[in-house]
């Protein structure tokens, strides 16, 4: 079959437009935006394209169907607030549902074509430039460090000339915490045909060190459209540095990189105001080519900020994940932020909260918890870097240059892209999730008697600071030799749970949050119930191994977000600190369907009750509203051959929940958002501050009590106290001595009552004894009931004993009960604490100051909390 001339021109122009690097913007003369076009709909793109005044630039990167148009920047005089492409878009939506009958006919065949053409625009948004937050360290000179594994160099045939002082590859003073790659190295593996992409602010391709390992034809500079990512600015130094962790040759240059004979690309996307569509772009560059993309930024990590990936953005993801590596998928390596100082958690950044990110955080050379690092329920593993003294010792910018003092979760993260490099070297057929799953099997527990680690149902234990321990390169590229591949991905989203009738509404393009539950002390809690029926009509893999990530969406309002606290517990009674509170965060925009991730629930059995709880930590003056919220279970599917690709939806946001329809979203609105460079953004001591592995993360929960709505009884935790017997016996035994101790009270007032008695008839023969009230049990008491149940323990009450803890609201015991710290209301009858004032916020410590943390008493929900208190850390100096 021959084709015509014209429709083989139309293809080969297309090929050229699909296969050409990016065009050149140019934000100065034209205003730029991305269309997604639907072809099946009617209307051509050229015929969307005439209708909305636009012209044409080129495929959004590898996103099919999505295209990059453009107008003539609008000259001074005819500029206005308004958007001229998006008001016409607008009164074409509006045409077309139009159902003004006055004059019908006349506009009929204006509506039909506005139906065409507005159906067959999915998705338009203004691109804006904005900028993007590297997290690396400024440069500090490091200690000097021994040199005693000089012997290993010679063995190995290293001569880079500090190979002697990358701590991270071989640590002479701390054995035990290093990346542990030599003898992965000497099975053979070096990282050979597999490319890591540092999505970064540069690569220096003409260094000594990376050179031999360029890959050229996969970078791009996104900020300056050139073909080559030059480093340009001062401080464009960190994407090198990343690289040269990962494929620093073997030569006389500087050190070597963990997978020193890989190939890294540089795309360049830091150094400047970036749009949507050129970061789409950029984290799908050479997706064929590029097995992992490797990205130490995100939004400001400041404890302020929230932020994560607009549509287009998580479109890319998406495709990368389904398509990228020949469908085996991308790896996308996340720094987890630098934050922890100024109380900032990785859930808070919509990048490092995904489930398409093995999000990292770090450890110094001793194996401590750097004050920096965040922490958060997203966090999977950790990698070496900076702290204790010492720093990573890497490539520079410059021919021959070498640095010193690179640092932060920035460099733990190219850490672990380099251990993933060679893990695919050993088996280039690890999917995505393969990759994950290693992460979760192989990590090394540390410092386990750190308070943070919880069992996981899974038997694993789990930190917010640690994830599930240190990536250990010989143990994980082991493991992947034998590793069975994953089952393909399934999935299972149940419909929004509103709260009293909860709903979040657009109004004049602002968002509006009605309805829901007051968040009142002691924070409301909603439950939804998982059945083995749902999981499969979803093709969702039962048991303990199905299960992966979890993600929840929150409606809340607040006028303050940062008092927010939000946990989640599984039917198993494993809770997941999703929010604990952020001092410095006063935004009053909430929660407006944010998405929170957690892997602690990995490999658990999800049938059965799932709670949410929302509190509050009381700043006065300050109130929300619990509006509703949503569950997603993400795993393995039963059946391979019913798996599906999973369709990005355009309505997740929406409470109550919408069926994806056709229908066309409405004009994402254009903002200009800047995000400082990592430089900025990492304490000046992260080098030199000491670590620590002896405070949780998130401290035990300020609310020990909880309001239920409707859908949830007063005692949810009563399986998950059966199930762990110490709390269990503990309970029995506080129960019987309850039991003991009101049966001699009983029989002591018994016994009191009938000497009284006989006191009283006694009296009635002399003429100087009054009468008694026969009501009081206490000579003088005004009060009776239940109170002197309460004074059998030898507890007094609030208005009697001078010694109540007044910050707790607890008590110190006396007597049988001494130490078990009843609040003095404990036993009071109900009416008796009617018109009593309740302090607006109370703490409860599990752990008082001076003494450890084995002394913890009765809260079972250690290092699970909602955070009443800041973190504390070694060195608050930024």
């Amino acid at each position: 079959m021959r084709l015509p001339l014209s429709l083989i021109l139309v293809l080969l122009a297309h090929q050229c437009v699909i296969g050409s690097p990016p065009t050149k913007r140019s934000y100065s003369t034209h205003d730029y935006y991305v269309l997604e076009h639907k072809p099946s709909a009617g209307a051509s793109l050229a015929d969307c394209a005439l209708a909305l005044g636009v012209e044409v630039v080129e495929q959004a990167g590898e996103l099919i169907n999505t295209w990059l148009v453009r107008i003539p920047t609008p000259g001074l005089s005819a500029r206005s607030v308004s958007d001229g492409v998006l008001e016409k878009y607008e009164q074409l939506r509006l045409r077309a549902g139009s159902h003004d009958h006055a004059d019908i006919l006349s506009r009929s065949d204006e509506r039909i074509q506005a139906r065409r053409i507005t159906s067959s625009i999915k998705h338009l948004s203004r691109q804006t430039p904005r900028q993007r937050t590297k997290r690396a360290p400024p440069p500090i000179t490091p200690s000097e460090s021994p040199s005693s594994s000089a012997a290993i160099a010679a063995r190995l045939g290293f001569v880079d000339p500090l190979f002697t002082k990358q701590w991270h590859i071989v640590n002479d003073e701390e054995p035990s915490h290093m990346m542990n790659v030599t003898g992965v190295w000497e099975m053979g593996f070096t990282g050979a045909g597999v490319t890591t992409s540092l999505v970064d602010d540069g690569l220096d391709y003409n260094s000594k060190d990376l050179a031999p390992n360029f890959d050229a034809a996969d970078s791009y500079d996104f900020n300056d459209h050139v073909a080559l990512p030059t480093p340009k600015l001062s401080d464009d130094h960190h994407g090198t540095r990343c690289a040269g962790q990962i494929a620093a040759a073997k030569n006389d240059v500087c050190g070597v990189g963990l997978a020193y004979n890989s190939k890294v690309a540089g795309v360049r996307i830091l150094s400047g105001p970036i749009t949507d569509v050129d970061e789409a772009a950029a984290l799908n560059y050479g997706f064929q080519n590029v097995s992992i993309y490797s990205c130490s930024w995100g939004p400001p990590d400041d404890g302020k900020s929230m932020e994560g990936p607009g549509y287009l953005i998580q479109k890319a993801v998406l495709n990368g994940i389904e398509n990228g590596r020949a469908g085996k998928g991308s790896i996308f390596v996340f720094a987890s932020g630098n934050g922890a100082a100024a109380g900032d958690q990785c859930n808070f950044d919509g990048y490092t909260n995904s489930i398409y990110s093995v999000t990292v955080s770090a450890v110094d050379h001793k194996g401590l918890h750097p004050y920096y690092s965040e922490p958060c329920a997203a966090n999977m593993v950790v990698a070496y870097s900076s702290g204790s003294g010492k720093q990573i010792v890497t490539t520079d910018v410059g021919e021959n240059a070498c640095s010193s003092g690179h640092g932060g979760t920035s460099a733990a993260a190219p850490n672990a892209a380099g251990v993933f490099a060679l893990a695919l070297q050993a088996r280039p057929d690890l999917t995505w999730r393969d990759i994950q799953h290693l992460c979760v099997l192989t990590a090394l527990k540390i410092n386990p008697n750190d308070p943070d680690w919880e069992k996981t149902a899974s038997g694993q234990s789990y930190s917010y600071k640690y994830g599930f321990g240190a990536l250990d390169a010989y143990a994980y590229v082991s493991a992947a030799q034998d590793w069975t591949l994953v089952k393909p991905q399934a999935w299972f989203e149940p419909p929004a749970i509103q709260i009293a009738n909860g709903s979040m509404t657009e109004v004049d393009k602002k968002l509006e949050m009605h309805g829901g539950e007051q968040i009142v002390k002691g924070g409301v809690s909603s439950t939804f119930r998982v059945t083995s029926e749902m999981l499969e009509e979803h093709n969702f893999e039962s048991g303990g191994t199905g299960l992966e990530h979890v993600t929840v969406r929150v409606w809340i309002s607040h006028t303050k977000r940062g008092d927010v606290e939000v946990e989640l517990r599984s039917p198993a009674g494993i809770t997941s600190v999703l929010a604990a509170k952020r001092d410095r965060d006063a935004a009053k925009t909430g929660y407006p369907g944010w998405r929170f991730m957690s892997v602690k629930h990995w490999g658990e059995n999800p049938i059965g009750d799932w709670t949410i709880r929302v509190s509050d930590i009381g700043t006065e003056g300050h109130t929300g509203t619990f509006h509703g919220w949503r569950l997603m279970f993400w795993g393995s599917a039963a059946d391979a051959s019913l798996a599906k690709n999973y369709l990005l939806p355009t309505h997740d946001t929406a409470l109550p929940s919408v069926l994806e329809e056709d229908s066309t979203p409405l004009p994402a609105p254009s903002t200009t958002k800047s995000h400082p460079k990592p430089t900025a953004g990492l304490p000046a001591d992260h080098g030199d501050a000491s670590g620590e592995a002896s405070r949780p993360a998130f401290p035990p929960s300020s609310s020990p009590s909880v309001t239920p709505t409707p859908d949830e009884g007063w005692f949810p935790n009563l399986s998950s106290l059966i199930s762990n017997q110490k709390w269990f016996f503990a309970a029995v035994g506080l129960v019987s001595l309850f039991a003991i101790c009101a049966g001699v009270f009983f029989f002591r007032r018994r016994r009191q009552q009938r000497q009284r008695q006989r006191l009283a008839y006694a009296a009635l023969a002399g003429e100087d004894v009054g009468m008694v009230g026969m009501g009081s049990v206490r000579g003088g008491g005004e009060r009776g009931g239940t109170k002197e149940l309460y004074d059998a323990f030898g507890e007094v009450s609030d208005d009697d004993d001078d010694d109540a803890d007044e910050e707790t609201g607890l008590t110190r015991g006396r007597g049988v009960a001494s130490g078990l710290g009843f609040h003095s209301g404990f036993l009071d009858d109900a009416d008796a604490d009617e018109g009593r004032e309740t302090p607006s916020h109370t703490h409860y410590h599990d752990v008082p100051e001076g003494e450890s943390p084995e002394i913890r008493s009765i809260s079972p929900a250690s290092g699970s909390g909602s955070g009443s208190g800041s973190w504390e850390h070694a060195s608050q100096v930024r």
